[in-house]
């Protein structure tokens, strides 16, 4: 799978939430977050589907999108490639940092807890 940039991933966010549409209906999702013009949408989303990121299908004078990929194995490929980059392929130590430079509420530890019950 191709890695998205950050552009197609908020892309991606839409298209996972939102379901199969069109530019015009991704764009205005985005513009509620940040000024992006229909043309730079239209490109990215060009782009995705040479990339196999999206696929298009046509209803009547709509190009309708949707996401070819699914957010958890985009989310796993992301993550993996962060932790070998970042942390030297140690889960180990990002979690020992993200612990250490947030606290966690006790339902949070809690639900780590269960998590780490249920891999041994």
């Amino acid at each position: 799978m191709n890695k998205p940039t950050e552009a197609e991933l908020e892309i991606l966010q839409v298209l996972w939430a939102q379901g199969p549409s069109s530019v015009r209906e991704v764009n205005t999702e985005l513009n509620k977050t940040k000024d992006v013009g229909y043309t730079t949408t239209l490109k990215i989303m060009q782009l995705m589907l040479g990339k196999n990121l999206v696929s298009r299908t046509e209803q009547g004078r709509f190009h309708i999108y949707a996401a070819s990929v699914s957010k958890e194995d985009t989310q796993n490929q992301l993550l993996r490639k962060f932790v070998d980059s970042t942390f030297g392929g140690s889960t180990m130590n990002l979690v020992m940092q993200a612990l250490g430079n947030h606290t966690a509420s006790k339902e949070e530890l809690d639900e780590i807890k269960k998590l780490l019950n249920t891999l041994d």
